[in-house]
């Protein structure tokens, strides 16, 4: 037995199906198979005179027909597939807010997942939320536990290899963070500061690259660590992620940190199967609307405390 594939008795109804075939499927006859197999969406079928490669082939033995084929169902749903079950499952951060984490209600909540319930709402449909960290979004995406990934992700040209992406829908960028009281412009005016940066990040390695030799540099084993020491005064500037940044006024709005620039943007991208073109455009669609009629603007503001930037179209 094979997952995903039939068997059915006898040849007869094999003649008959033969006979019957629409004109969208061709006919291979006195073919032998040699050996086949599954790769990615596609089965790989090799015979003696060459190869076959399709999403579904049916091979006829004496006495016994197998149907194998890639399992539709079992796929990451297309649009007209959520719309049918009336169901969408997103997969969202884990615990990384204030994009998604689990609230004092003991539900979900954040940026990633308020965009979640707005993308249900639009569709028309009951949404699934499906925690993630960071190593799990792709993954997720290919072997078809979620529909799409929405989960502070960036788009790079070795993901796009494997998953398509939206537009952009959130801002996220790393940036030089300080109190009011300091005046710091540019890498220049870190000279003579301690400087708090979690060691082996984008952060630490923008940090290290560019700043000038009188920055002290203090590099911390996890974010947890390098908050506390700019909350302590420990260092007397933070080089981290506004989300990270964001945090700490959250949870202590009286504390005096503002952002004194930006050392790279990388703003957030919804994950689409390969495949799923029409919820890929859907989304888009979705995306551009929510940013002109204010929607994404008032979860930037909820969420991260800024006005929605311009952000980049796919």
């Amino acid at each position: 037995y094979t997952k995903g594939g039939i068997l059915l008795h006898p040849g007869k109804l094999v003649r008959a199906m033969i006979d019957t075939l629409p004109e969208n499927v061709e006919l291979f006859e006195n073919s032998s198979l040699l050996r086949w197999n599954k790769n990615k969406d596609f089965i790989l079928s090799h015979f003696k005179n060459g190869n076959i490669t399709s999403k579904k082939i049916i091979f006829y033995i004496p006495l016994l027909l197998s149907i194998f084929f890639t399992p539709l169902a079992a796929i990451s749903a297309d649009l007209s597939e959520i719309l049918k079950k009336g169901e969408v499952t997103i997969a969202v951060p884990e615990a990384f807010p204030p994009f998604g984490s689990v609230g004092k209600s003991g539900k979900h909540e954040g940026y990633d997942v308020d965009v979640a319930k707005l993308i249900a709402k639009d569709l028309g449909v009951k949404l699934t939320l499906v925690p993630v960290v960071s190593k799990q979004r792709i993954p997720f995406l290919e072997t078809d536990k979620v529909d799409l990934v929405i989960s502070t992700m960036g788009a790079n040209p070795k993901r796009a290899k494997s998953i398509n992406f939206s537009s952009a829908y959130a801002p996220f960028f790393s940036g030089v963070f300080a109190s009011s009281k300091i005046k710091i412009t540019s890498y220049d005016d870190l000279d003579g500061m301690t400087i708090g940066v979690t060691g082996g990040t984008l952060e630490d390695l923008e940090l290290t690259e560019k700043a000038p030799k009188g920055a002290n540099i203090v590099r911390f084993g996890d974010n947890a660590a390098t908050l506390s020491a700019i909350k302590s005064g420990q260092v007397q500037v933070l080089v981290a992620g506004n989300t990270a940044a964001a945090s700490l006024t959250d949870a202590d709005p009286s504390f005096d940190l503002k952002t004194k620039f930006i050392i790279k943007e990388s703003p957030c991208f919804i994950g689409i199967k390969k495949g799923n073109e029409d919820l890929l455009r859907w989304v888009n669609v979705f995306i551009l609307h929510k940013k002109l009629g204010g929607a994404l603007n008032k979860i930037s503001n909820k969420w991260l405390g800024q006005d929605l930037p311009p952000l980049p179209s796919l």
